[in-house]
């Protein structure tokens, strides 16, 4: 069909007639919608001319919160918040790996009660964090995980270190959350920080991307380009960056409150600690089993103490519940926990969970009556109706919940037989303990005899970190922690490498206490490169190592079920050396002078005493005493 040619010149100036009026359009719009911005900036107080930033308000919420301590590996996606920190009396403390930044916090919050704080940079600064976020949340420590970001329009665009940050933390921690203005940064922490502590404490994480941390003028270089592009695309996209650059610090400075949110903590009902009263008045052969929940505020441990000793309950402890009762209790029993539990006819489990520690709840005898205590309903009905059945479960505080238990009871006492009958076999596995370590091995020092003489040089204000495999196995039913609070595992998850980072957020917290580590030489290779931070930041552990050249509780099992010795072999390395040439003593421990294991304790004790880190290389021998322990 022809076009008519009279209509051919409105057909072809239609367009442009158009795109004029559309470009008319958008101009107005524009010139409206920055002088909107304008007005915005002028409203919210935009401060362009001011050097304070994003990181001033992460340490300012620090501060108000008690925080003492950041743990961190630098970058720069973080620095102004580490700088803040610093400037307002925060002690930042530099590790050699990212995982140890979160470990010494994990510590902090467990032996301070209060949140322990790592910040790390952006990508795989965060990932190197994750076992140790995992252990934090299996620990039930509440630990604030600060992590960098690449900057909120870069995200998604192929950034350097950019990576979908929150979907890796989120199955990890309670809560997450990305900061994208500065003003949201103090309200979001105070959330994250009442998140750490409330309910089942735990980890969380906050991201901070690097445009909120940094001041103005300097994201202002960055995201607006100098000269503006000519046209009406160069102008939209100028437009959009200052707005978007308003935004990011409309009301950064505004007043807002800095401190603690009220926490949520769960409290058993008067109701069912009246049933567990009624049930345990009726026991003849109680027993309890506390775990580290039962260590966490708001019940002070010198009080669950006393309250455990009012009770009279024979009981196991685990986890950093080791140690409630200081050293040789007569109502702390140590060893054949699995035969005491199919004895008991009721047992309170305080914050123990039934895990593979339990054999999955199989450990019970079908008679016993089983009063369970737990912050988390999941954990606390793990397993049951499959291998056990609680007749009472309690969703709780534990600690707050023992306390009521002995005012319920008001000084009920049971059959001394049964007690007697606990501590006659915790005797006699401990004569057996001594005749294994008198028994000769075939090179080196028995492993069992230098744990037995640790146990008999280790001081009442001391600190116990262990971190390994057979020798740390070993050490637990030897070495007994002197007081509440005084014992660092790697817990549930049976995470190696968590002893340079428990060690330094212990020694930071109790600088009063002597901070002994027990390593086996393979998790030891973790830890070594960070003496080089108790160099430099002067913190006086000492650490003892288990050296029998391999990972001898893999290879305990391994070679006699698959006939192969294959990746557990190692060497009998000098580890006193390589801590020598990081700054730290040394000393070695052998065949060799095996009649001064004392005299070279009291050596390392002298030396960490006069504020130097020291590494004890203590050459072993294989022994038959862990012969049937689990591996796997």
């Amino acid at each position: 069909m022809e076009i008519p040619e009279a209509a051919a010149p409105v057909g072809s100036f239609f367009p442009f007639f158009l795109l004029l009026a559309c470009g008319t359009l958008v101009a107005a719009l524009l010139g409206a919608a920055h002088r909107l911005g304008l007005f915005y900036q002028l409203l919210h107080k935009v401060d362009k001319a001011s050097v304070r930033h994003g990181g001033e308000n992460v340490a300012i919420v620090l501060r108000a919160h008690g925080v003492r301590f950041v743990f961190t590996l630098v970058g720069g996606h973080i620095s102004p918040l580490l700088v803040a920190c610093e400037k307002l009396g925060i002690r930042v403390v530099d590790t050699r790996h990212e995982v140890t930044a979160v470990f010494a916090a994990d510590a902090t919050a467990r032996l301070s009660g209060t949140v322990g704080v790592a910040a790390v940079t952006a990508g795989p600064g965060l990932t190197n964090t994750v076992t140790a976020v995992k252990n934090a949340q299996m620990a039930h420590s509440p630990v604030l995980l600060l992590g960098g970001a690449a900057s909120t329009l870069l995200q998604n665009r192929g950034a350097l270190q950019a990576v979908d940050q929150l979907s890796l933390f989120r199955p990890l921690c309670k809560f997450c959350a990305s900061v994208r203005r500065v003003r949201d940064i103090v309200p979001t922490l105070r959330a994250a920080m009442a998140a750490a502590q409330s309910g089942t404490p735990g980890p969380v994480f906050v991201e901070l991307p690097i445009d909120v941390l940094y001041p103005y003028f300097m994201v202002q270089k960055e995201m607006v380009p100098a000269k503006p592009p000519k046209g009406l695309v160069g102008r939209a996209v100028s437009w959009y960056l200052e707005n978007y650059l308003a935004n990011l610090f409309a009301g950064a400075w505004e007043p807002q409150p800095e401190g603690p949110l009220p926490l949520d903590i769960p409290q058993a009902a008067p109701q069912q600690v009246q049933r567990c009263v009624e049930i345990l008045s009726r026991a003849k052969r109680p027993l309890m089993v506390l775990g580290s929940q039962a260590l966490l505020t708001p019940t002070p441990a010198d009080k669950l103490q006393a309250a455990v000793e009012t009770l009279g309950v024979p009981c196991f402890l685990g986890g950093m519940a080791r140690g409630l009762l200081g050293r040789n209790h007569p109502l702390h029993i140590r060893q054949n926990r699995s035969a005491a539990l199919k004895k008991a006819d009721v047992i309170v489990l305080a914050g123990t969970v039934c895990d593979f520690r339990l054999s999955y709840g199989r450990v019970f005898s079908s008679s016993s009556k089983i009063i369970i205590i737990n912050r988390n309903r999941e954990e606390m009905l793990l397993n049951s109706d499959i291998f056990w059945k609680p007749q009472e479960a309690v969703q709780g505080d534990v600690g707050s919940f023992v306390l009521k238990l002995v005012e319920g009871l008001q000084g009920q006492t049971w059959a001394p037989d049964w007690v007697e009958e606990l501590q006659e076999a915790d005797r006699q596995k401990e004569q057996t303990f001594r005749e294994k370590a008198a028994v000769p091995v075939a090179q080196h020092l028995n492993p069992v005899r230098v744990l037995q003489l640790v146990e008999e040089t280790l001081p009442d204000n001391s600190i116990l970190v262990v971190d390994g495999g057979d020798f740390v196995g070993t050490a637990a039913h030897l070495v007994q922690p002197r007081g509440p609070l005084c014992w660092l595992d790697p817990g549930a998850f049976g995470t190696l490498g968590v002893g340079a980072g428990f060690a330094l957020g212990a020694k930071l917290c109790r600088p009063d206490a002597e901070v002994w580590c027990l390593f086996g030489d393979g998790a030891f290779g973790y830890s070594l490169i960070e003496f080089d931070t108790f160099v430099r930041h002067k913190i006086p552990v000492m650490a003892l190592v288990g050296n029998d050249a391999g990972w001898t509780q893999i290879s305990r099992e391994q070679v006699p079920c698959l006939g192969s010795n294959v990746a557990c072999g190692l060497a009998y390395t000098d580890y006193h050396k390589a801590a020598m040439g990081l700054g730290a003593r040394g000393l070695l421990l052998s065949r060799e002078n095996e009649d001064q294991v004392v005299e070279v304790l009291h050596n390392a004790q002298q030396q960490c005493r006069d504020g130097h880190p020291v590494v004890v290389n203590i050459l072993i021998g294989r022994t038959d005493f862990r012969d049937g322990s689990i591996a796997v």
